[in-house]
């Protein structure tokens, strides 16, 4: 079962739904921010999508703009980005689709048709 983590009022979320329930995709559905993930399950997706870490921050969001993470991550250590992650769910960049051996971060529909994930 695929797990789809989203901002229910993130317009590229509402998007990637979309999409997911037109192609007849079966996901379960989360929360990021009523059920933020931890610091593990960050961890373990980020190294699963083997994607650089920036590509799991929100960086367009204004939390991140307003704790100034563009200066202040690169100083952190791996624990400590997880750790900030896993404080507020806004800041992770959404929507993620979670299978058994793929992590998608953001909505790329080419990105996502090339994963098979309807088939």
């Amino acid at each position: 079962m695929l797990l789809f983590v989203e901002y229910p009022k993130c317009s590229t979320c509402r998007k990637a739904k979309k999409w997911l329930d037109e192609m007849g995709v079966v996901y379960e559905d989360r929360h990021i921010v009523e059920q933020n993930p931890d610091e593990e399950e960050l961890k373990n997706w980020h190294q699963r999508s083997g994607l650089p870490f920036k590509k799991f921050i929100n960086t367009s969001g204004i939390l991140y703009r307003e704790l100034k993470l563009k200066d202040k991550l690169s100083t952190m250590s791996e624990k400590e980005q997880y750790k900030l992650l896993a404080s507020n769910g806004m800041l992770i960049k959404r929507p993620l689709l979670i299978g058994d051996d793929f992590v998608l971060t953001g909505f790329k529909e080419q990105e996502w048709q090339e994963k098979g994930i309807y088939d």
